[in-house]
């Protein structure tokens, strides 16, 4: 130990041949010195002075007459600060390495060594007084002067002399006796028999001499007799003794930058990788456009009366319509009646200006170069700008209006100015509308008598232009706007004509103002009698049944003439007869009072809705009660008239901590299976993670990898466990067939098979985050390995990289693009960028077929993944311990929807229905049971395609054939629709057949089991109920015990007729249902808020149909009809009395996210009481 420490070994060794030629050395930097140093020698492996055994040999020879300096105490700087490391660390100091192994392996002091080997115990420093005294002092300061704690390897080193000293000689000996006497191959241990007596004195003769004489080619003259000791008679063969001075320096730590030059590389390419999403999110984009368009082109050529064409051609020009907004391509007509009528590019109206109260028409044509704008100003509208090519066009136009204006016997005023002054006096479509903003918040803030702060103060307006807003006057169109309706709309024209007092074809503030103060705040009487004044045509002071039929036609023109013709005259004749008026032809202002005598509660809160009030008086108006409430009484509150139940109890009111206690547990309670499933997913996911990621941080061998990269193998090892179980089990959640068996054993309780599709994506954005861990992980060991030496790889990576002894490493761009695992990474993060943008919500809806195809790059995903893994880079391969059961239990799942995919359905009927929905009724296969609410997938190869569309079934499961119906809201659906209108299937001879995958559960099939169950459908969303409504007839009608003694169905549309097919269905659930099992209610929304004007003449009309005949105004049913969107909270509170002993209930929902979301919100905010729990199943479309 002392001799590898001491100065005895050479820091520099002489190079000389037999005949003492000492040879020039040469050093790293290619300059001349006369010893090869020790701290200069080991870095490089190819050396350039040992590139021969002869220079081997000289270098042996050198070493053998090396005049050495007397040991010492003194540790040469060649093995304190030069010394080369391990792997982790480029240098290390050899003496303090061996001073903290030494305390890492507990190695006992230096005087409990001295006892060991029975030598006397070191009581005081002096026992080292041969050391220099300075140095001593420091060491003894450092062990506090207490030679007990002075360690075993200083206390050797300062007790050598010359020599080892007694301890270490000691050691040595002892080491030495021992491993001698323990070794059975030892030469002199005769009793092995593998020498005998005179080959062992042939050994032990044997000298170092000798050795060297025999491995090299040096003569026997060339070494001393005893190796590295002169002896007279020796050859003498020495340069001078080496000192520190004669030695070349130490050269400092060089550091190669291997990474040089390479960062702009690098960093582009994790650019590119970042980028990958953008690029997929264009090309998803750049698809949603095209199939925009290709829907839009579809939807024009289904409908080709979509829009109102206006014949013949007119003078084209560009509108400017403002600085922020795009010139727009228009085209002008000259009516004959005094109308310039504006059409758009496909020859549309987009407005009407009328010049029949107006006696000149100004003009103004800017002087510019060019000449190409001009100005028609129309008094009380917005300004028409036009732009024109050049001169030669604007002076067309303007000799065509002068030869109108001329015959129509009107002046043209005509003025110059600069475009931009032009452009300047122009009143734009938003300024306009700005004016009109300014007139409906002072009109309102007079009627309702707003606070003026909230309404803004005149005085303290800053623009000219707020006040002569209130000298403006409303236009038929502007009018007709702020209602919500058509120009030419009867209601629009009774009411315009009415207010229009001094007959100049447009409204003024104080016109608009008296007639909507009766709105607002007058009494029944005087809107009964502004009505009747309104329809009286005549003026003779009766309503003729022809006045009568057309003021109620006109307010049904706001529910999309939801009520036809005939269905109107029943209604006047039973009005009529109702009141005592069967033989009258007419009806005087008193007969009118009395026929609507008992509606004073709701036409006391009726008004006239305006578009584009502000919010504040919004909530002035909101706070009024509507028709479907009662008044107050005796200052009370108004009280809600419960239209489904007749119970009212008073509830004990929570407090609100109470309340978030109770919503908590609620939500526990019914989302109990999903959180445990989601917990247990996640703590495997995270178990998986955590075992690799421990594994790779403690416990694996020690290659190296672990020391080198250690924040890029534990994170990527981790997120790698992660994917290849989050992306393996992934596939269980499509195994539809499954699903749907095991949704009917005993696991429903534990598991929630319903959320299959939600836990999908859930499941899917976790392995997102998870693929982007091990993205960066891998970022950072590429990183690594490409700043490490090629002699460090070569350890690492034993069977892809060779130590050639150029030190130089690959590149970062080979471990991305020239390895398996680094191409099938990039593939892998292109496909799951495709893969995840197209399945997005949006991109989803816009374009299914891209989500289709896109989607199936699963196969090449699963693929790639185990490619990825089997090159055992870093550990053997792992993804299939994960991978096989689930892609077994998948297969099988496929192999059985493929053997059904492959059966043709023929079609028995196909029907075209309003609103865009297709009927198809199909043969139902063999051995196809299933239960209403359940879904199927279908095909339809004569649309060019092999793509599978889920719908829910319409057909009841005791039905002999299968019925679908199919609303046209993409592309796919609306060719279905094309292929199976009356033209194609008489061009083709025959309905094309379909293919059928199926069926699958939903929570929709469990409506069974609750005792009283909710059934909310808006839209096409009714489609599942439909099949549960025939199905209950059904069993009602067989006398079928079922748990359910209750069903709420609430039907939410914008019209009746946009589904008159269910109106059957219900009618015929009616009609069997004998116990009153079913309660429907339908809503229709597209109606003015519930307290306008129009919306309570139909109420009023509805529910006197209601009442004498027993049926629905609007759909023929005896199922209550409302106006509006329902009031889910109110509806599940009602229920909560009628049904106090139910403990749960069951709310279902399919339709607009909207609608369903509000049903989410009606259930949460009656689950914080402690009262009846409503659990909702929803689906969105």
């Amino acid at each position: 130990m002392v001799h590898s420490l001491g100065t005895m070994v050479p820091p520099g060794v002489y190079s000389r041949t037999t005949n003492c030629s000492f040879q020039v050395a040469h050093d790293q930097a290619d300059s001349t010195v006369q010893t090869f140093r020790l701290c200069n020698s080991y870095w490089s492996r190819k050396h350039p002075n040992l590139r021969t055994a002869q220079e081997v040999d000289n270098l042996l020879l050198g070493m053998s007459f090396q005049i050495a300096e007397k040991e010492d105490n003194v540790v040469v700087e060649d093995l304190q600060d030069y010394w080369y490391g391990p792997i982790k660390f480029s240098r290390t100091d050899y003496v303090a390495s061996y001073l903290q192994r030494a305390r890492d392996l507990g190695l006992s002091t230096y005087n409990k060594a001295r006892e060991l080997f029975n030598l006397p115990l070191v009581q005081n420093w002096s026992f080292f007084s041969h050391m220099d005294a300075t140095v001593l002092q420091k060491v003894a300061d450092l062990y506090d002067s207490d030679t007990s704690r002075l360690e075993l390897l200083p206390g050797g080193m300062l007790e050598s002399n010359g020599g080892p000293g007694d301890l270490f000689s000691a050691i040595i000996s002892d080491q030495f006796t021992r491993l001698r006497d323990g070794d059975r191959f030892w030469f002199e241990n005769s009793k092995n028999g593998l020498f005998n007596q005179t080959e062992i004195e042939a050994i032990r003769n044997t000298t170092f001499h000798d050795v060297l004489v025999s491995v090299t080619t040096g003569l026997s003259k060339a070494f001393p007799r005893q190796a590295f000791r002169w002896s007279a008679g020796d050859l003498y063969c020495q340069l001078q003794q080496l000192t520190t001075d004669q030695l070349a320096t130490c050269t400092p730590m060089t550091v190669l930058d291997y990474f040089e030059g390479s960062g702009a590389g690098f960093g582009l390419i994790l650019v590119t990788l970042c980028c990958f999403p953008l690029v997929s999110l264009l090309v998803a984009w750049i698809v949603a456009t095209f199939r925009k368009r290709d829907f839009k082109k579809l939807q024009r050529r289904a409908n080709p009366s979509m829009r109102k064409e206006v014949s013949g051609e007119g003078v084209p020009a560009l509108e400017w319509q403002g600085p922020k907004t795009d010139n727009s391509l228009i085209y002008l007509q000259l009516q004959p009646d005094k109308t310039i009528k504006v059409l758009d590019s496909r020859r549309s109206v987009l407005r009407s200006i009328s010049l029949k109260h107006q006696e000149q028409v100004d003009m103004v044509l800017s002087i510019n170069k060019g000449n190409k704008a001009l100005l028609l100003k129309i008094p009380k509208e917005y300004d028409l700008v036009l732009l024109f090519n050049g001169e030669a066009e604007r002076s067309v136009f303007i000799r065509k209006l002068s030869d109108y204006v001329e015959r129509n016997g009107l002046s043209l005023n005509v003025s110059v100015m600069t475009e931009r002054s032009l452009l300047k006096r122009a009143v734009t479509k938003e300024q306009r509308k700005q004016i009109l903003e300014t007139f409906f918040r002072h009109l309102f803030a007079q009627v309702l008598e707003i606070d003026k702060s909230d309404a803004g103060d005149l005085n303290f307006e800053t623009s000219l232009t707020a006040k002569e807003s209130l000298k403006c006057e409303l236009s038929r169109a502007e009018f007709a706007e702020s209602l919500g309706l058509k120009p030419q709309s009867m209601f629009v024209e009774s009411m315009f004509s009415l207010a229009d007092k001094d007959g100049n074809g447009y409204l003024s503030f104080r016109e608009f103002l008296d007639i909507l103060v009766v709105f607002m705040k007058g009494s029944p009487e005087e809107k009964l009698k502004l009505m009747f004044t309104m329809y009286d045509v005549d003026g003779n002071g009766y309503l003729s049944k022809e006045e009568f039929s057309r003021m109620l036609r006109s307010f049904i023109e706001i529910s999309n003439n939801c009520l036809s013709g005939d269905q109107v005259e029943p209604v006047i004749e039973s009005l009529f007869q109702a009141s005592g008026f069967q033989d009258k032809e007419e009806l005087t202002w008193d007969d009118f009072h009395y026929m609507l005598r008992d509606h004073d509660s709701e036409l006391q809160f009726t008004q006239l809705c305006i578009k584009g009030v502000p919010d504040v008086f919004k909530k002035n108006m909101a706070n009024r009660i509507s028709f479907i409430n009662h008044p107050r009484t005796n200052g009370a509150a108004p009280r809600q008239s419960h239209l489904y139940t007749e119970a009212q109890r008073t509830k004990y009111q929570r407090s609100k901590v109470h309340q978030k206690i109770q919503e908590f547990k609620r939500f526990v309670e019914n989302y109990r299976r999903h959180i445990a499933c989601v917990v247990l997913f996640s703590a495997i996911t995270a178990g998986v993670f955590a075992e690799r990621a421990y594994y790779y941080a403690f416990a694996s061998p020690s290659t190296g990898i672990a020391q080198t990269t250690y924040v890029g193998i534990v994170i990527s090892r981790g997120a790698a466990a992660s994917i290849s179980f989050m992306y393996s089990y992934i596939l269980l959640t499509m195994c539809r067939n499954l699903i749907t068996f095991l949704r009917e054993t005993f696991l429903n309780r534990y598991i929630p098979f319903d959320a299959a599709v939600d836990f999908h994506r859930w499941v899917a954005m976790g392995a997102l985050i998870f693929s982007i861990l091990h993205t960066g992980g891998h970022v950072v060991n590429v990183y690594i390995f490409s700043v490490s030496p090629l002699s460090i790889l070569s350890c690492l990576f034993s069977n892809v990289f060779v130590n050639d002894g150029s030190q130089l490493p690959q590149k970062y761009y080979w471990w991305f693009f020239e390895t398996i695992p680094g191409m099938t990474g990039v593939l892998l993060l292109v496909i799951l960028a495709v893969m995840y943008v197209f399945a997005s919500h949006h991109f989803r809806r816009i374009s299914f077929r891209g989500f289709w195809i896109t989607h199936h790059l699963y196969v090449l995903l699963y693929i790639m993944v185990v490619v990825h893994g089997s090159y055992g880079l870093v550990q053997q391969p792992r993804f299939h311990v994960y991978f096989i059961i689930p892609a077994l239990i998948y297969g099988a799942d496929k192999l059985v929807s493929l053997s059904r995919k492959k059966v043709e359905m023929n079609v028995l009927k196909a029907e075209l229905l309003p609103s865009g929905v297709t009927y198809l009724k199909f043969q139902r296969p063999q051995d196809f049971d299933y239960k209403s609410g359940q879904w199927v997938r279908i095909a339809c190869l004569s649309l060019g395609t092999n793509e599978y569309h889920p719908f829910t079934l319409t057909s009841a499961p005791h039905e002999d054939a299968l019925s679908l119906h199919i609303r046209a809201a993409g592309p796919w659906t609306t060719r279905l629709r094309e292929l199976y209108s009356p033209e194609s299937v008489a061009e083709i001879g025959a309905y094309p057949k379909l293919y059928l995958d199926g069926p699958f559960g939903e929570g929709h099939q469990e409506w069974n089991k609750f005792e009283v169950s909710v059934l909310v459908g808006g839209g096409i969303g009714v489609t599942p109920f439909a099949s549960i409504l025939k199905d209950l007839v059904f069993r009602s009608s067989v006398s079928c015990k079922m748990p359910c003694k209750k069903i709420y169905f609430i039907w939410v549309t914008r019209t009746q007729r946009q589904f008159e097919w269910l109106t059957d269905i219900i009618r015929e659930v009616e009609e069997s249902d004998q116990h009153g099992l079913v309660s429907v209610h339908i809503y229709i929304t597209q109606l003015a808020e519930k307290f306008d004007l129009r919306t309570t003449m139909l109420y009023i009309c509805e529910r006197h149909f209601q009442k004498v005949l027993n049926r629905s105004l609007f759909t023929g049913l005896r199922s209550i009809t409302h106006f509006g969107r329902p009031p889910f909270v109110h509806f599940f509170r009602s229920l909560q009395e009628v049904h106090p002993e139910v403990r749960k209930i069951g709310v279902f929902s399919c339709g607009p996210p909207g609608m369903t979301k509000n049903v989410e919100q009606g259930c949460q905010q009656l689950n914080k009481l402690d009262q009846t729990y409503f659990v909702h199943h929803y689906e969105n479309f």
